[in-house]
């Protein structure tokens, strides 16, 4: 089965390089409210609210740092990579099972959402927000590849002839 839409498979090994480290640095500066210095910048901003900034920039430039911009930026990427490159064999079954990820990994995102909706209030649903943005690509991922995992493992046990 071809689907269109899907990367090369070349590109998911590049996707893993960076996403993992992304992941665990951005967790890092999550938690320990780290930043590199060096990644201050002037930047230019649609929309500045003056709760977050302290003026209202409407179309214009602000300082901010950028580690948490290009941490997301790249643990978007590679996620991307890694979950929408195709498989060496991309077949039916595994058009099947992304499709089948992809629905899972949507209900289960949302329903941690709902839950948050009801249960999180002002900063902290900030923060369930900001985290809210990846998991759905980070559920995908794990659902996606376990179920790849499981198969293959099932598939390598029938093959092995019985003493």
């Amino acid at each position: 089965m071809k689907t269109k839409l899907l990367l090369p498979n070349k590109f998911k090994k590049p996707g893993w390089i960076l996403l993992i480290p992304s992941a665990l640095l951005g967790l890092y500066v999550i938690i320990s409210d780290f930043s590199f210095e060096f990644l201050d910048a002037r930047v230019f901003t649609i929309f500045s609210d003056p709760i977050m900034s302290g003026d209202t920039i409407f179309f214009g430039f602000r300082e901010d740092n950028l580690t948490n911009t290009i941490l997301g930026v790249l643990f978007i990427i590679g996620a991307m990579m890694v979950a929408f490159s195709r498989e060496k064999t991309e077949d039916e079954f595994i058009a099947k099972t992304r499709l089948e990820s992809l629905l899972w990994a949507t209900y289960i995102n949302y329903g941690i959402l709902l839950f948050c909706f009801l249960f999180f209030y002002e900063a902290e649903f900030l923060y369930v927000m900001i985290f809210n943005m990846f998991t759905i690509l980070v559920i995908f991922i794990i659902r996606f590849q376990y179920m790849l995992y499981k198969a293959k493992k099932s598939l390598s046990h029938e093959k092995q002839p019985e003493s």
